[in-house]
């Protein structure tokens, strides 16, 4: 027998093993900050009382919302379980404009649930060499607002709900900026994940504070692997790192069903609840959605 209900935080936690498992690579502390965005958007199947499939619909304001983190174990995949999932989750956001980020060869599946192609998002990765990172800090509570805001101006959705508590940050996500306390003009938050660590946000006003916030995250990583998700729309931030010879790699289509937020930055990195991706399941019949 198959039921649906809503995800705890300890269950995203298992779902972001199988995320894991499956090449997602998502950080140690996602988990919290995920939930808080909107408790009531995590949405898991359950076979015979066996959680195996999950997926999220965050609202994250009365008229924005974001789809991920679409997955079901191996083993019960093709039976109508996560089109079913889908259909049911995807009534979480009501009337929203609904975002998301797919694995290009699931475009037309997408598509067939009425969501439009807008532009897609480079994985940049490799490690990031140490240099001259004067004037960056680690965020403080008097900077949380004005950060919230700056991404918002970037993404095109100011997410309060998401954001503050990423920014927060936990003994293994830290957000530096480049700026007086309370007005700082540039911010990269860094997670430590399964396998080397990822940037994102980023959001900075120039090139020159863009290699000081990754020059001061070069501290901290180290040699390790450094993932950075760019959009299509910051082609400076791109040519930036892969002049520091970071290597382009994973690619997501963004699309929305709704309209699209408009948001730009030249020098811009994604935060993913948004790393929440779509991947693991294929649908048999698109034209059921």
């Amino acid at each position: 027998m198959t039921r649906f209900r809503r995800l705890t935080v300890e269950d995203l936690d298992t779902v972001l093993e199988w995320a894991a498992a499956e090449g997602w690579n998502p950080g140690w502390d996602d988990a919290e900050a995920f939930h808080r965005a909107d408790p009531a958007g995590f949405f898991g199947a359950e076979v015979d009382g066996r959680l195996v499939a999950a997926i999220s619909v965050v609202n994250h304001t009365p008229t924005f919302a974001f789809l991920g983190l679409y997955i079901c174990q191996p083993d019960m995949r093709g039976k109508g379980i996560g089109l079913a999932l889908w259909q049911h989750a995807v009534a979480h956001a009501g009337e929203r404009c609904i975002g998301l980020d797919g694995v290009p060869d699931q475009q037309e599946n997408y598509r067939a649930s009425g969501f439009v192609l807008t532009g897609q998002t480079t994985r940049y990765t490799g490690p990031l060499a140490i240099g001259e990172a004067g004037g960056v800090r680690e965020a403080q509570a008097a900077d949380l607002e004005h950060l919230i805001a700056r991404e918002g101006r970037a993404s095109g959705v100011i997410k309060p709900g998401f954001m503050e508590p990423w920014f927060a940050g936990t003994a293994r996500r830290r957000t530096w900026v480049d700026g007086p306390v309370g007005t700082p003009r540039s911010l990269a938050t860094l997670r430590e994940c399964r396998s080397g660590y990822k940037i994102g946000p980023l959001v900075a006003e120039d090139e020159a504070s863009t290699r000081r916030l990754l020059c001061r995250n070069a501290e901290i990583t180290g040699s390790a692997e450094v993932s950075v998700d760019v959009p299509a729309s910051a082609a400076p931030l791109a040519r930036m790192l892969e002049q520091m010879e970071l290597a382009p790699g994973f690619v997501t289509a963004r699309m929305y069903r709704g309209g699209a937020p408009t948001g730009a930055a030249p020098f811009y990195a994604l935060a993913r609840d948004q790393m929440l991706q779509i991947r693991s399941l294929s649908f048999p019949n698109p034209a059921r959605f």
